[in-house]
């Protein structure tokens, strides 16, 4: 299973961390932030995670958390934070609060894509789809390239 599909499962898609598909606005999707772990306490971890949640959850955008264990390997797990935007998670990931109490433990995660937007949404009141918020350009122009010859200064 990719983690892409992966991180739809985890937030519960169609269930109370997506709103129905009728109620979300037409421009943008959600994000979701979807982290794995194998931590040597599992038990603990659980509980540093729920306090990590209690600090982000104070932050504008933030819409919802949930903390999950693999089924077939207890040792395995899960965090899913949804935010309203991908401004509103950076400026969380920027607060000296958050540097100090939850980045530490989330670099911690198993070394893989986390940030996803939602494109899709399909419940029982119907189908959604998003246009994102990508730039256009976002897989031509990398970090630190100019998107045209000339870029005037700010």
């Amino acid at each position: 299973m990719s983690l892409s599909w992966l991180a739809l499962l985890a937030c519960g898609y169609g269930g109370p961390m997506l709103p129905p598909a009728a109620a979300i606005g037409a421009s943008t999707g959600d994000l979701l932030v979807t982290m794995r772990f194998a931590p040597d306490e599992p038990r603990e971890f659980i509980e540093m995670l729920r306090t990590a949640i209690e600090v982000l959850a104070h932050h504008e955008g933030f819409i919802a958390a949930r903390i999950g264990r693999a089924v077939d390997d207890a040792s395995l797990v899960l965090v899913n934070v949804r935010w309203n935007s991908v401004g509103s998670y950076r400026r969380a990931l920027s607060a000296y609060e958050v540097k100090v109490a939850v980045i530490p433990l989330l670099s911690s995660a198993i070394d893989e894509d986390t940030a996803f937007e939602i494109v899709h949404v399909r419940d029982e009141q119907g189908s959604f789809d998003f246009i994102g918020s990508r730039a256009a350009d976002a897989d031509v122009v990398g970090l630190g390239e100019a998107a045209a010859s000339h870029v005037p200064p700010a």
